[in-house]
Parts: structure tokens; C-alpha cells; sequence
């Protein structure tokens, strides 16, 4: 039993949406129970109004009311008893109690089979929530096939260790995260990023608990055990997200500390004053109190947010999207700007060679040439240019005399001839006639120009650049059509930070700049704009990460930093999760404003409308209470069919 979330206490779960614990079995029980109620409150019905058997008719009425009460009048007396509170569940049974008294047995009847079912429907919203959670453990297998003594032995999750080898056939779900000793295969991490390729792992690469090995077969080294794997991490982080409340979840909690009570003393009063002021009949104005706490039930509201916001957050992390808190679904719908680190956000951080011009050789020659003597290099513009001749056929030379010259570039003799690749400090003096422009121009592009040379000549040149990520400008040019304004923050030099924003539509950037400038930068944009989401890879981001209104983190199933250090996390590599996360975000609260603004006006409409005598206590649960608590869960699923587009 817990404090719901408009001021009275009651065993909801869906109030807080937590788990009610009940399982399957108390489904199923649950639903046995609204059945034969529902038979037995029919046959009274047409005993009492066809047939005009009195009698049997109440005998049925009385059984529907004890079947389908026990739970309510039960919980009711022991918030009352042991704990002082007055309950929902109190006044559904005083309204119910107060009708058999008056002569409404069925209405009496009908209160407490309509609460009931409307109880069990937010029993099944938060069974729902729990369900979700329970799915995303489900994804890793209960056993593991382990390797030990020469023999393959299926071991339970919790009893394997690290370093201990696993074996995953093809069809198969990898059980825990580790990384690849042998073998080739797809896997796909759909179930952890939402990403639709399969991805091609081989050995030294890392897998993850609950992606599904596709078509090979794969020895893999346990590096966490069963408790410690980035899925464990993702359903602790979406369990804690379901409990934060969100700014409107806290002003429903503060509006209700009024209106219950409010409710109550107004009930009180239509039921005493009106017979002892005025002299009107007691019966036909107690049954008119008794209708209106029945009213003022607040189960709809009460549900209204914490149903919309969870099914948000479980929809969200089904598509690769963690979000740590409903506050964060509610901030990101107020951003009005976006500020991305460059390196391994806007970019892969990741170098490529875009360039190849050659003076006097063919292209292919000087790629040969410079893929040859850097293969023997480790520097990250050596590997871009060997993957580049690998990529185009270009084969590799052998290499003589091979010497690192430290700080300008590589030399060595190809068939007896000596070459020089390297920066423009490799070559004392450019000879004349050289095309300075073409190089210039390069650079000024935002790419790193090397140099491919002989003794005193430059026979060519190959420019190298971070790779932008295909989504990168699709992104940008999506949050430009929403009106949202986009910096871009780097460490990077003016040079190459102007050229990747000019390539990328950003219109304001700002380089050089070291954390703390990153995190002063953010605190600028703050007093200007309000709302500010700062995006990065999650690991040298994370003190500017943290100052932004939402820190937005990318790649986490390469960094578990990044689940730490931010508030959303985008598990793939993937800058288009970000148009498809302000969708979700406005789509929610568009719900959670539709729920609460039904809620109130339902509500505040059967509360007027009870005066005149237009509403019954059946009506009042049925539509006021069962009809709208059906309505609000029903609405918030709507969440789960907004996806990511692809």
C-alpha cells in the first residue's frame, strides 16, 4: 500500500504506476471475479425490473456487491483502522453502503462492480509497465553454453564468471556482454539499440547480453557477469526513470492536497444542509453526496500523467533511446536549442581520405606509394590512407630503409627509389610551379593535407578528414524545419571547425575551446536561450553534459560512461534518434494535457451536473470513474506507435 498521487491512499498500483505484484494468477482471478459479478448483477437486474422479484433480486444485488467489494471494503476499514486515513476505498464503500440504505440496491451493486473493474483496469496498466520492464530482462537467455574441461555445459546466468568462455550458435541470443575469441558472425543489436542492420562481429569484438547471434558461430570471453551487463544497467535505468516525477506529475501532487479535501467538506454539505436548512428530503440529498464522492474520485487524474509518461519512457527504450526521468521527456519538449560536440557526434571520429591529387604520377601510383610507407606507421592518418588503398585495390610495395621522422612524417625507398610522405614541414622549400592553391584550398576545407614527395619534389597530395556521420545534415536540416537552433562546440581549430559547419548547415560554432570553455559555453547559451540540450560522445563531454537542461549522450553500447554522465542516451551512433525523441517528447505531454484537461472537465461536469439529480451513482462510475481510467490508459498506448523513421 502506498500515498497515490492526489492526496488519499488507496492499493492502487497504476496511481504511481508500480507493479501491483499480482502476476498472472491474480489476472486471472481478477477477471473470474468481474465475470460472476457481472452475471449475478445482470440476473438482479432483470429479476428487480422484468420479473419484480424483489427479494431474489437484492440477494443477487448484496452478492455482486460482496464478491466484487471484499478487496475494497478490506483495504478501506485497514487504512481506516490502523492507519487513520480515509481511502478511496472508504468512500466507494460508504457511497455503496449509503445506497442499500436508501433503497438503491442496485446502484449500490453496480458502485461496487464498476469501482472494481475500474480498479483492475489501472491494475492492468501498471502490470503493463511492469511488463515492459520484464521484457527488456527477458532478452538475455536464462542459461549460458559454457566451455569447461573440454566439454560444452549449460551453466545458469548467475553462475558464470569472468573470463570464462561462452559458446553462441547461430539463432541464438548472447546471454552476456563479452568480447569474440573466435569466430565470424552477424549479430543483431536491435534489442539493445534499435538499430535495424545486423552488425558484422569478429574477433577482438565486443557483444552484448540479449542481441541475437545470426547465422555463425562464436566463442566469446565473459567480461561482466549476469548482474553488471549493460542490460542490467539499461532496466535499472528505466526502473528509476518509471519513479522520477516529472513537473506536472509534482503540481498534480500539490493541486490534490486541496482537492480531496475540498471534495469531502462539499459532499458533507449537500448531504446536511439542504434537509436541515431548508427541509428538503435527507434521502434524495445524502443519495446526491453519495453520487458526488463517487465523482470525485480521482483515480483518472491521478493516472493521467505517470501512464502517459511511462508507456513515453518503455516506447523510448524499446527504440534505442534511454531516458532517465519523466522530467527529462518534459524538458526536451522545451528546448529550443541543441549544442553537439563535434568529434564522434557531429563526426565518427574517425579519419578518411577524401583527396588524391597527383603532379606528373597517375592517382593509383601515389596511393600506392603513401599506403606503403605508412602501413608501417601507427599514426591515425597513416591508417586512414592504408584503409583507403585497401578499399580501392591499391596494392601495397615492400619498403626499404624505413624511418619515422618525428613531427613531420614518414621516409623510405620504394624500389630503390626514396619517398617522403609527411606535413608541409617534411619539405624545406615547395618547388617552384607547386599549385599552393590546390593545397590551400584543401585546408581550408577543414582537411589535413599530407604530402607525397620525392628528393626535392612533390609528386602529390592526399587530404584527410574526419568522416561526418551520414545522418549528420539530415539531423540538422530536421531541427532547422522545427525551429530549433543548433552550435556546435569543439576543441578543434578555427579552421576545420568553421569548414565541418559550413559542410553541415550549423551556423554558429565555436573552437578551440577546452571542457571548462565547453561548460562556460553552455552556461551562456543557458542565460539566453533557457532551454538548452548539449549532445556528445558521454566521456569528455560529461562536465558540459551535465550543466545543460538535458545532456544527450551518444553511443552508449561503446561507452558505458555515457550512462552515467547524461540524462538521455542515444544507444547507437545514431543523431536521427534526436528528431524522433522531441517527437515522442511533444506527443507525450500533448497526451498527458489531453488526460488531465479530460480528466478535470469529466469530473468537474458529473460534479455539477449531480445537483440537479442528472447522474447516478452507476453513471458516475461507470463513465465518471471506469470509462475515464480506460480512456486515459488507452490514450497513453498511442506512444507506442510513434517510431523512429529509418
Amino acid at each position: 500500500m502506498h500515498r497515490n498521487n492526489v492526496g488519499v491512499e488507496r492499493n492502487c498500483p497504476a496511481c504511481n504506476v508500480e507493479s501491483s505484484g499480482e502476476g498472472g494468477d491474480g489476472v486471472k482471478k481478477r477477471v473470474t471475479f468481474i465475470i460472476f459479478s457481472a452475471i449475478l448483477l445482470s440476473v438482479g437486474l432483470i429479476f428487480k425490473f422484468i420479473l419484480k422479484w424483489e427479494l431474489p433480486a437484492e440477494l443477487l444485488f448484496l452478492a455482486t456487491a460482496v464478491i466484487s467489494g471484499y478487496s475494497i471494503v478490506r483495504e478501506g476499514l485497514f487504512l481506516l483502522i490502523f492507519r487513520k486515513r480515509l481511502s478511496i476505498d472508504l468512500l466507494i464503500m460508504m457511497a455503496a453502503v449509503g445506497s442499500f440504505f436508501i433503497g438503491h440496491e442496485e446502484e449500490g451493486a453496480a458502485v461496487i462492480f464498476l469501482f472494481y473493474v475500474a480498479e483492475s483496469l489501472e491494475g492492468y496498466a501498471a502490470e503493463r509497465a511492469r511488463r515492459s520492464i520484464e521484457s527488456l530482462m527477458k532478452l538475455a537467455p536464462e542459461v549460458a553454453t559454457v566451455k569447461r574441461g573440454g566439454e560444452e555445459v549449460e551453466v545458469p546466468l548467475s553462475e558464470v564468471n569472468v573470463n570464462d568462455v561462452i559458446v553462441v550458435r547461430p539463432g541464438e541470443k548472447i546471454p552476456l556482454d563479452g568480447r569474440v575469441i573466435r569466430g565470424v558472425s552477424t549479430v543483431n543489436q536491435a534489442p539493445i539499440t534499435g538499430e535495424s542492420m545486423p552488425v558484422t562481429k569478429q574477433v577482438d569484438d565486443l557483444v552484448y547480453a540479449g542481441t541475437i547471434n545470426n547465422d555463425g558461430f562464436l566463442e566469446v570471453r565473459v567480461t561482466k557477469r549476469s548482474d553488471e551487463t549493460l542490460l542490467s544497467k539499461i532496466v535499472k535505468l528505466v526502473e528509476e526513470a518509471q519513479r522520477m516525477k516529472s513537473p506536472t506529475e509534482k503540481f498534480i501532487d500539490r493541486f490534490s492536497k486541496y482537492y480531496t479535501p475540498s471534495v469531502m467538506l462539499l459532499a458533507f454539505g449537500v448531504a446536511i444542509i439542504p434537509t436541515f436548512v431548508f427541509g428538503q428530503p435527507f434521502n434524495e440529498w445524502l443519495y446526491k453526496a453519495l453520487v458526488l464522492l463517487v465523482v470525485s474520485c480521482p483515480c483518472a487524474l491521478a493516472i493521467s500523467t505517470p501512464v502517459a509518461m511511462v508507456s513515453g519512457i518503455t516506447s523510448a527504450a524499446r527504440n534505442g533511446v534511454l531516458i532517465k526521468g519523466s522530467a527529462y521527456v518534459e524538458e526536451v519538449n522545451k528546448v529550443n536549442v541543441f549544442a553537439f560536440d563535434k568529434t564522434g557526434t557531429l563526426t565518427e571520429g574517425r579519419l578518411e581520405a577524401t583527396d588524391i591529387v597527383s603532379f606528373g604520377h597517375s592517382r593509383g601510383e601515389i596511393l600506392s606509394i603513401a599506403a606503403s610507407l605508412e602501413a608501417l606507421s601507427e599514426h591515425p592518418i597513416a591508417r586512414a590512407v592504408v584503409e583507403k588503398a585497401k578499399g580501392e585495390g591499391v596494392e601495397l610495395r615492400m619498403v626499404d630503409d624505413f624511418r619515422a621522422i618525428a613531427g613531420k612524417g614518414v621516409t623510405g625507398k620504394i624500389d630503390g627509389q626514396r619517398y617522403y610522405v609527411g606535413n608541409r614541414r617534411l619539405f624545406k622549400e615547395l618547388p617552384a610551379g607547386f599549385p599552393r592553391e590546390k593545397a590551400w584550398k584543401l585546408g581550408n576545407e577543414g582537411k589535413t593535407v599530407v604530402f607525397v614527395g620525392e628528393e626535392g619534389e612533390v609528386i602529390g597530395l592526399i587530404a584527410v578528414m574526419d568522416k561526418i556521420r551520414d545522418t549528420t545534415i539530415e539531423t540538422m536540416n530536421e531541427l532547422r524545419r522545427r525551429k530549433i537552433k543548433t552550435v556546435m562546440i569543439t576543441g578543434d581549430n578555427e579552421r576545420t571547425a568553421k569548414a565541418i559547419a559550413d559542410r553541415i548547415g550549423i551556423t554558429e560554432y565555436r573552437a578551440e575551446l577546452l571542457p571548462e570553455d565547453k561548460v562556460n559555453m553552455i552556461k551562456e547559451l543557458l542565460k539566453k536561450y533557457k532551454h538548452v540540450a548539449m549532445v556528445g560522445d558521454g566521456v569528455n563531454d560529461a562536465p558540459a553534459l551535465a550543466r545543460a537542461s538535458v545532456g544527450i549522450a551518444m553511443g552508449a553500447i561503446g561507452s558505458e560512461v555515457s550512462l552515467e554522465s547524461a540524462d538521455i542516451v542515444l544507444m547507437q551512433d545514431d543523431l536521427s534518434k534526436l528528431p524522433y525523441l522531441i517527437e515522442l517528447s511533444k506527443k507525450t505531454l500533448e497526451i498527458v494535457k489531453e488526460n488531465v484537461l479530460a480528466s478535470i472537465l469529466i469530473k468537474g461536469s458529473f460534479a455539477v451536473l449531480v445537483f440537479p439529480g442528472l447522474i447516478t451513482l452507476w453513471l458516475a462510475v461507470a463513465a465518471g470513474d471506469m470509462g475515464l481510467s480506460l480512456a486515459v490508459i488507452l490514450n497513453s498506448m498511442r506512444l507506442s506507435l510513434i517510431k523512429p523513421q529509418t
